[in-house]
């Protein structure tokens, strides 16, 4: 929310407060130390306040900026994960490209909320580098034609895929097992296995017709900036027994 609009929002409480016989501009005047004409003004939409003198008044009105948003704002950009009490973890479905970048997911980004079973979640192994201790472990997000084909038969057009973004290493899941990543590609999501080869990437699709594609990488960053989510990319497609069976299995399916 802009400032301006904060502030419109602060002329309308206080108003809210004057009708109500609760305040009068007077008694602002007195109680911030500005003069009466520069509350006058304010009110009247004459004039703004500077950032410090808005913050005299919501200090001496006993407000916070929260009570000048939206609570519908408020909604729409809230991390929406309660803990859960049964034996089921939900896990919101958003786009890659917040997959990729954001460690909450708002509200406003959620697409589905499916649910798993919280012992299936338990049993995958988290190798976190870097700092991910503040980003939402499990997501989920929905691979596009051309990923799906890239990686398949491993993957279909369409599929819902679970993102472990505690999983950023290059170490290997299983012995002799290639690891599937969910890859920051200027800020969205590839899937592929992944190689480090010096400062670059080498991204390698599963499908041969497609090619392989190298990425470079920023100085200073490591491969575990770039990867999303690993290391064993699940398709729901093919994994629904780890799914709630509520909602139905439609919401698990691909698009």
């Amino acid at each position: 929310m802009k400032f301006r609009a904060l502030q419109d929002n602060l002329r309308k409480t206080l108003w809210e407060r004057i009708d109500q016989h609760e305040l009068t501009g007077l008694h602002l005047a007195e109680q911030t130390g500005f003069k009466q004409a520069h509350i006058s003004n304010f009110l009247n939409r004459k004039r703004g306040l500077s950032l410090e003198g808005m913050d005299k008044v919501l200090n001496v009105q006993h407000l916070s900026v929260l009570d000048l948003i939206d609570p519908a704002e408020v909604n729409k950009r809230a991390s929406i994960l309660p803990p859960s009490d049964d034996e089921f973890e939900n896990v919101l479905l958003t786009t890659g490209s917040i997959a990729a970048t954001e460690p909450m997911i708002m509200s406003m980004n959620v697409k589905e909320v499916l649910k798993f079973k919280k012992s299936f979640l338990q049993r995958l192994r988290a190798e976190p580098e870097g700092d991910r201790d503040s980003w939402e472990r499990f997501v989920l997000i929905k691979a596009d034609a051309r990923e799906g084909m890239s990686m398949y038969p491993r993957l279909l057009p369409g599929a819902t895929l679970l993102l472990d973004r505690h999983y950023n290493s290059l170490k290997p899941y299983r012995k002799g097992e290639s690891n599937m990543y969910a890859i920051n590609k200027q800020g969205h999501c590839t899937i592929k296995y992944v190689e480090l080869a010096g400062t670059h990437l080498v991204l390698r699709p599963h499908n041969q017709s497609y090619p392989v594609e190298i990425m470079q990488m920023e100085p200073d960053t490591s491969a575990a900036d770039y990867l999303v989510g690993g290391p064993r990319l699940r398709s729901l497609r093919v994994e629904r027994k780890m799914l709630c069976p509520l909602p139905p299995p439609a919401l698990a399916s691909p698009a």
